[in-house]
């Protein structure tokens, strides 16, 4: 191989991140089991105001996106652009930068949040001066991964690269608008936006949070490592551009059905709606392109517990998917909305498809990282996913038989027009569904201490790492 075509992959700042990815995965899950904890037990934690529900859940909230999710997003998107441009990182020290920035982001977070400072607007909790180093940090985020596309050596820009840049580019547009405030002190702003502007505007980016950082930004993810497990290319490359932009498309005005029944004019409410029933297209088609990707190799499915994680995260996915969608239409959310369902919904994409699909793409990416053939242990990996998988449908499951519960007790009525119960004995039938869901928490959570273990083994086997080289683009067509 000629000098030309020596440049060296930057694998250093892959491996922080995805070393990451598993520290804060343990972290903020140990939070949710602790807040899953005080729901069933009130009085845990009484009387010790930074360990309290209400500033614990958006810390969990924000650990569990934000720092397991953004560090797998951030480590997965540089290993990938890498290999599939056959180019090197565009900048080095923007890509460090980017590392210990948003690890300052997310330390800023933990210790703000249980103080109190907080905004008050889900998923944008964080008070204006961590929204400014967000920002910082996102730009040059969009300036290493878009300069790494703009040196590629091969002409065709694979679709995983795709995906992330619609998720770059789309949670920088959201994060700016929605957290427009004034700022009145160094800890403390008010929004920008008023009454329901502040609502729409808030929803609008809650919403797709979950559409672009959440979604989009994780298929980059199946679209790379399910071809790569699989050994076999994506079942139809023209299904997965269609998905792309149909997703794209559609997902910005879904944020609306949020707001069903509010103040919001009720025109939005409709559309809201719409765009989420037609949204269910796209989710699905891109869903079943990466199930159909394992034709001619479903048999490895019984030997590749990684292969397990990445096809049940996608089933996950089509659940989450049309549950989202169904949860919008008026009729069901006059039942559904501010009940477990929700909790229920949210965790179905967030441990089944979300987690799952992470940690596939990290025990499938690790080894290689790493200079090794496989992880520490593969049946560690095996008892993990079954660990996890009952631990999700247990929390699920309970939430969603809650939730549907707590609907048709609130709002029956006896002949007279009076409620037939109150809300404490909707509370109290509610109480033994969330012992089962603090018992579906401790399992996903014990799945992430079964990982952190095997990381950590696979790491003391690994050599130093020899940086790996880009192939010339005539050698092959993914690295």
């Amino acid at each position: 191989m000629s000098a030309s075509t020596t440049a060296r992959y930057n694998d250093k700042v892959v491996r922080q991140f995805t070393l990451m990815t598993v520290v804060w995965g343990v972290v903020g899950m140990a939070v949710g089991v602790l807040i899953a904890a005080q729901l069933y037990w009130p009085t845990l934690a009484e009387g010790i105001p930074w360990l309290s529900y209400g500033r614990l859940r958006p810390l969990h909230t924000n650990a569990v996106i934000f720092a397991f999710g953004g560090c797998a997003l951030m480590g997965t998107s540089f290993y990938v652009v890498q290999r599939t441009c056959h180019a090197r990182l565009f900048s080095d020290r923007l890509a460090a930068f980017v590392f210990w920035g948003w690890q300052a982001v997310i330390v800023a977070a933990a210790v703000t949040l249980p103080l109190g400072l907080s905004q008050g607007k889900e998923y944008a909790e964080l008070e204006w001066p961590i929204d400014i180093l967000i920002t910082l940090v996102w730009v040059a985020y969009g300036v290493v991964f878009f300069g790494t596309i703009a040196r590629r050596r091969v002409p065709h820009i694979y679709v995983a690269n795709w995906f992330y840049a619609s998720f770059i580019v789309a949670v920088a547009l959201l994060h700016i608008v929605n957290n427009l405030a004034i700022p009145v002190g160094w800890l403390k702003s008010y929004s920008l936006y008023t009454g329901a502007v502040d609502a729409m505007a808030q929803w609008w980016y809650g919403h797709n949070a979950v559409g672009f950082f959440l979604t989009a930004g994780f298929l980059g993810m199946m679209y790379y490592f399910v071809p790569k497990q699989a050994g076999r290319p994506v079942y139809s490359y023209r299904l997965s551009i269609v998905h792309f932009w149909a997703l794209i498309a559609i997902y910005m005005w879904a944020g609306p059905h949020h707001l069903q029944y509010t103040a919001l004019p009720d025109w939005a409410q409709s559309l809201g709606m719409v765009f989420s029933l037609v949204l269910l297209a796209p989710s699905w088609g891109g869903a079943i392109n990466g199930v159909m990707t394992l034709s001619g190799a479903w048999h490895k499915l019984r030997t590749d517990p990684i292969i397990k994680f990445l096809i049940v995260a996608l089933s996950f996915y089509m659940i989450a998917t049309f549950e989202g969608p169904m949860m919008s239409i008026k009729t069901v959310n006059s039942l559904s909305h501010y009940t477990d369902w929700t909790v229920g919904h949210v965790h179905a994409g967030a441990l089944g498809w979300v987690a799952m699909i992470t940690l596939g793409s990290v025990y499938a990416m690790l080894p290689r990282l790493l200079g090794l053939q496989q992880m520490w242990s593969v049946r560690l990996i095996d008892t993990h996913f079954w660990v996890h998988t009952l631990g999700v449908v247990l929390y699920i499951a309970s939430m969603w038989i809650a939730g549907v519960m707590q609907g048709l007790m609130w709002r029956a009525a006896n002949a007279d027009g009076t409620l037939t119960y109150s809300f404490v004995e909707s509370l109290a039938a509610t109480y033994p569904y969330y012992l089962i869901r603090l018992i579906g928490g401790l399992l996903v959570l014990a799945g992430m201490g079964l990982m952190a273990l095997n990381v950590w083994r696979t790491w003391r086997l690994a050599e130093p790492v020899p940086e790996t080289a880009v192939l010339p683009p005539a050698a092959t067509a993914h690295a």
